[in-house]
């Protein structure tokens, strides 16, 4: 489990090796890479129940990025966590033929589905958290969405069914950096107020500064110390 002060320094490593993917495949999406980063390095340092070892395992925790387009820095996190190798993908990073596209690939180690097509994380991410209640397994399930893409239904369906089930074992993380492809989303998205609407769906609502470790910290604990309900952070 890593420090406060060990994320804190890894922090700037990742989004080196983020910059360098991209400059390497002459493409990538920067701003969102940047803002989801910290809480991913989080996740997958502290927190997940997965190892490369054990990618298969049926009681591993899952984990699935809707927000698919911040694949550089999914890549970043991977790499340092010894599913991928670094190196391998800035040698082949968005080339023809290549696995290591701009988006979610689910035939490399570690990666639970593709994704990208927005709005399909949460639904998706209540349908394996639904599963494990059925199936009687206590392992946690994650997804880290953007704020834009909450403006597609699929996201208000899964949400929905997530607090009608009570999944206590769902986390939702919104990467709300307030961008979109055609603007800001607080001008333009019809999900707001978002705190109230998750809280009418029956999440406990936390809202932090999703660059800061602590708060990122306390809040997946709140996540894990919730027991009738879903969690969703909104990491400003």
């Amino acid at each position: 489990m890593a420090t406060i002060e060990e994320l804190e320094s890894l922090r700037w490593d990742l989004r080196r090796d983020c910059v360098d993917i991209i400059m390497a495949g002459a493409g990538g999406h920067i701003g969102g890479d940047m803002s989801v980063i910290d809480a991913l390095m989080t996740l997958y340092a502290n927190h997940l129940n997965i190892s490369p070892e054990t990618v298969d395992d049926p009681n591993r925790d899952r984990f699935v990025l809707s927000k698919g387009h911040a694949m550089e820095a999914y890549y970043a996190v991977l790499c340092h966590e010894g599913y991928l190798d670094l190196d391998d993908v800035k040698a082949r990073f968005s080339k023809f033929g290549s696995p290591y596209i701009g988006h979610p690939n689910n035939k490399l180690k570690g990666i639970e589905m593709n994704s990208g097509s927005l709005g399909h994380g949460l639904p998706v991410a209540v349908g394996m958290a639904l599963a494990g209640k059925m199936d009687g397994r206590d392992y946690r399930v994650y997804t880290i969405m953007g704020d834009g893409e909450l403006a597609e239904g699929s996201v208000w369906e899964g949400a929905m069914s997530g607090g009608n089930y009570q999944l206590d074992n769902l986390c939702a993380l919104v990467d709300r950096n307030r961008l979109q492809i055609d603007g800001s989303t607080e001008t333009v998205m019809s999900s707001e107020p978002l705190e109230e609407k998750m809280k009418a769906f029956n999440f406990n609502v936390l809202t932090i500064n999703g660059h800061d470790y602590d708060q990122i910290e306390a809040a997946i604990q709140a996540f894990h110390a919730e027991n009738d309900k879903p969690t969703c952070i909104i990491m400003d």
